[in-house]
């Protein structure tokens, strides 16, 4: 059995990011992977401004707090004034430029009027409450680097630097289609031996919380023809094809030959618990071909491999360079000490005290632990946990985006 990280790194060497690279307004940029670094147009701020509501002063003609300073000019943000009069103060507001000649802001709270002008009761230190010009991003300094995943906070450091696009992959294109005549849809009549198709709804919100464009092919017939035609029809314009289930050698298992049939395909066993079969191949298409990976038909199984595989592996496609889910070391309140052989992923939340517990019933079926839980712990093979020993976490916050 291959090993997670072996698997992982099969399947990361043969992740490249699609070629197509295109440019977007800000305002529809988030989430998006940058394709290219980007640099800042401006020195941010462009000028020395006030950090506050207040007077700007030199300090040179402040001997001493009481002093009072007539006010020769009025400075709103957006509006450079002139040069600092010696001996005088100007009244200026956060965000405007300091004018030539001050040293520094005194703010409102510490000044009072008085007959003649403004009562400056404090004497500032050199610089106090300027904001200098440049101090946050210089002129030509790069600010965004290639293969990041845009996020808000990005968006706005690039509308700072006067950046009004940004260059972003296209969104990856994944096709998703699902085989089994047990296979009911929610909403229908559940005959006797069906089961609802809760792996259909899973894996579509997971492409999606990860921005790819995902095209449903639905519930293929349980026959050869079929998942073939099923294949051909994802392949001819999606990046990846995902599937649950169907990938064994059993007499109603279609999938192994259809794909071997439209391409290629390995057959690996996993060393982790949940999830131990995964298909990884390609199908065919003119002049090019589709990613093919195929998920166990256990949900949780479908699920927790998805996470642990297919999401770096789709990242990838989509440029992002770093695609390692960061992870907690925690204490375990609880204990584990019938430990397999294989890597486990076991379903886990934090709780108020600072530790992680487990859900009681870690069988691979059971979808409701998925749902209690907020993230993994995972295990390395074979080792036992006992109580207040360090484990590792991975929440799913990490794990869904």
């Amino acid at each position: 059995m291959l090993t997670f990280e072996q698997a992982l790194e099969k399947l990361l060497a043969a992740a490249l990011p699609v070629e197509e690279v295109r440019s977007l307004p800000l305002t529809a940029a988030a989430g998006r992977v940058l394709a290219a670094a980007q640099q800042s147009t401006v020195a941010v701020p462009p000028l020395d401004n006030s950090a506050m509501d207040g007077y700007a002063v030199r300090i040179a003609d402040l001997s001493a707090a009481g002093v009072c300073l007539p006010v020769s000019q009025r400075i709103p943000a957006g509006t450079v004034g002139t040069a600092l009069q010696p001996g005088t103060a100007a009244r200026i507001f956060t965000g405007a430029p300091v004018p030539a000649g001050a040293d520094a802001v005194v703010m409102q709270e510490l000044c009072a009027h008085g007959e003649n002008g403004v009562v400056i009761n404090h004497q500032p230190r050199l610089g106090e409450n300027i904001r200098r010009a440049g101090e946050d991003i210089a002129l030509g300094a790069d600010i965004l680097t290639s293969g990041s995943k845009l996020r808000p906070q990005d968006i706005a450091l690039a509308a700072s630097a006067g950046l009004p696009e940004l260059p972003v992959y296209r969104r990856v294109r994944v096709g998703v289609f699902f085989t089994g005549n047990e296979l009911v849809q929610p909403g229908d009549p559940l005959p006797p031996g069906a089961i609802y198709n809760s792996n259909r709804y899973a894996l579509r919100a997971l492409l999606e919380g990860l921005g790819c464009e995902v095209r449903d092919l639905g519930t293929v017939p349980d026959n050869l023809a079929s998942t073939r035609e099923a294949l051909r029809k994802a392949a001819a314009d999606n990046d990846l094809i995902v599937t649950s289930g169907g990938v064994s050698v059993g007499e109603e298992d279609h999938v192994k030959p259809a794909v071997e049939a439209e391409g290629r395909i390995d057959m690996w066993k996993l060393a982790i618990k949940p999830g131990k079969p995964l298909a990884f191949g390609e199908v065919r298409r003119p002049g090019g071909k589709a990613w093919f990976i195929g998920l166990p038909g256990n949900p949780v199984s479908a699920i927790v491999t998805f996470l642990i595989m297919v999401r770096p592996f789709v990242l990838r496609l989509q440029g992002v360079s770093d695609v390692t889910p960061r992870s907690f070391s925690l204490r375990a309140d609880f204990a584990w000490l019938r430990p397999d052989v294989r890597a486990e992923f076991l379903r886990a939340r934090m709780n108020d005290k600072g530790g992680v517990e487990l859900y009681p019933n870690q069988g691979a079926g059971v979808l409701t632990s998925l749902c209690w839980g907020d993230g993994l712990v995972f295990n390395k093979p074979g080792l036992a946990i006992n109580q207040g020993d360090s484990v590792c976490f991975v929440p799913y916050a990490e794990l869904l985006s």
